[in-house]
C-alpha cells in the first residue's frame, strides 16, 4: 500500500476538525500536515502542526504533499468586512491551490456552500461561487468541491443563525424528500468521511461537486466500522474494574 501525505487547512473549524479525525483513523495516511494561524489542541503521532502567517503564504509551507483538505470559512461578524470574509473564504484557498499545483500535489478537495453561484445576488453564496470557478481555472490535477446545506456540530464559537437554522433544519428533515433532500442539514463528520473517502476513490473526472444529498450517501468501509468497533471493546475492556 503507497502510504500518502494530507495537508490540512482550516483545521480549527467545524469540518476540519473531523476531516483530522478521520485522517487519524486512516492506515492510508502516513502523515498529517495541519497548518493553522492559531494553536490547535488535538494531538495524534501522524499530525504535524506548523503555526503561519498566511498572508505570507510559500511553497514550503505546502511541501510535498498528496491530498489537500481546504475547510477554509468564517462568518461576516468575525471577519467585521466584506473583504475580510472574502479574504478567508475566495483569496486563501485560491493561494493555497496555486502553491498546491506548483507542489505537484495529487488532489485538492475544498468546502464550498450549497447555493455556492458566483452570479448569486447573496454575498455569501456569490463568493463560495466565485471561489469554485477561479478553483476550476488553476486547472489542479484533481479538484473535488464538496457543497454541504446547513451543518450541525459543536462549535467552540456561537453562530446564532447557523444554530436557529439547523434546529429547524433537523426539525423538518423527514419531510425533505425528493428535490428537497438537499436542504436537508448534516452533520460536520459525515461531510468530513466522504471528503476522504472521495479522496480515497480512483479518479474518474478532473473536476467533481459533490451536492449535500452525496455527501449524505456516502458510508463507512466495512473494515473502518469493524475497527472502531474493536477499538471500542478493547477500551472498555482495559477500563473495567477488577
Amino acid at each position: 500500500m503507497q502510504m500518502r501525505t494530507a495537508f490540512v487547512i482550516g483545521a480549527t473549524g467545524l469540518v476540519g476538525q473531523q476531516v483530522v479525525k478521520e485522517l487519524c483513523e486512516r492506515v492510508e495516511y502516513a502523515s498529517i500536515i495541519v497548518v493553522t494561524r492559531r494553536a490547535f489542541e488535538f494531538n495524534h503521532p501522524k499530525i504535524q502542526v506548523r503555526q503561519i502567517d498566511f498572508d505570507y503564504l510559500e511553497g514550503a509551507h505546502i511541501g510535498l504533499v498528496d491530498d489537500v483538505f481546504c475547510c477554509l470559512g468564517t462568518t461576516m461578524k468575525k471577519a467585521k468586512s466584506k473583504e475580510g470574509f472574502r479574504l478567508v473564504d475566495l483569496d486563501y484557498p485560491l493561494q493555497f491551490a496555486s502553491i498546491a499545483k506548483k507542489n505537484n500535489v495529487r488532489q485538492f478537495l475544498v468546502v464550498s456552500a450549497m447555493g455556492a453561484d458566483p452570479s448569486s445576488p447573496i454575498f455569501y453564496n456569490r463568493i463560495k461561487g466565485l471561489m469554485e470557478e477561479q478553483l476550476k481555472e488553476i486547472e489542479l490535477p484533481r479538484l473535488q468541491i464538496f457543497r454541504p446545506s446547513i451543518l450541525l456540530g459543536d462549535r467552540k464559537e456561537f453562530r446564532l443563525g447557523e444554530t436557529i437554522g439547523g434546529k429547524i433544519a433537523s426539525a423538518i428533515g423527514w419531510a425533505m424528500v425528493g428535490p428537497l433532500k438537499s436542504y436537508r442539514a448534516i452533520r460536520a463528520e459525515q461531510v468530513a468521511l466522504a471528503m476522504v473517502e472521495k479522496a480515497l476513490a480512483p479518479a474518474k473526472r478532473p473536476v467533481v461537486i459533490h451536492t449535500s444529498a452525496d455527501i449524505e450517501k456516502v458510508e463507512r468501509p466495512v473494515k473502518e466500522v469493524l475497527k472502531k468497533e474493536m477499538s471500542r471493546e478493547d477500551f472498555f475492556k482495559n477500563n473495567q474494574k477488577d
